[in-house]
């Protein structure tokens, strides 16, 4: 049986749909809907990514050589990384509901870790990515939860 005949293209070619179920024109899916990762999600995913390290080159550094200076600030860069990275692959696979719960996590931690550094310092001796609401990050962390919560209800 051919490719064509088979539910693929000509002989020799891939189906149309790829990975992911996402197909060649776009990263639409079956109804014109755009697959989350792409597109104007792309950045998103670059700039989940991008924190991903930012977060976790910091936390690791903190973690191995001042931990217990600050271990409550140091603990949650940690945990912010993680947030970063399950939203970085959530995002890029097209995992929208596991996106969505991420993005609602990482929004309150910026939300309460952000209140809780400006009303009591002494508890934060040493910053996190969320301190501030994101204030070391030129409030990007506060945003971002905002325009991935955007992108993914956007179209629901």
């Amino acid at each position: 049986m051919s490719g064509a005949a088979a539910g693929g293209g000509p002989e020799g070619e891939e189906p149309v749909t790829g990975r992911g179920g996402h197909d060649r024109d776009g990263g639409r899916r079956g109804g014109g809907e755009p697959a989350i990762g792409s597109g104007p999600g792309r950045a998103l995913v670059a700039a989940y990514g991008l924190f991903t390290l930012a977060a976790g080159a910091r936390a690791a550094v903190q973690i191995a050589t001042r931990f217990s200076e600050a271990p409550l600030a140091y603990a949650l860069s940690a945990f912010a990384a993680a947030v970063y990275l399950v939203l970085t692959v959530a995002l890029a696979r097209g995992n929208r509901r596991l996106a969505l719960t991420a993005c609602c996590v990482e929004l309150a931690g910026v939300l309460v870790v952000g209140t809780l550094s400006m009303a009591d310092p002494a508890a934060f001796p040493s910053a996190t990515v969320w301190s501030g609401y994101g204030s070391g990050y030129v409030f990007i962390p506060l945003v971002l939860p905002f325009v991935g919560l955007y992108w993914l209800l956007r179209r629901r």
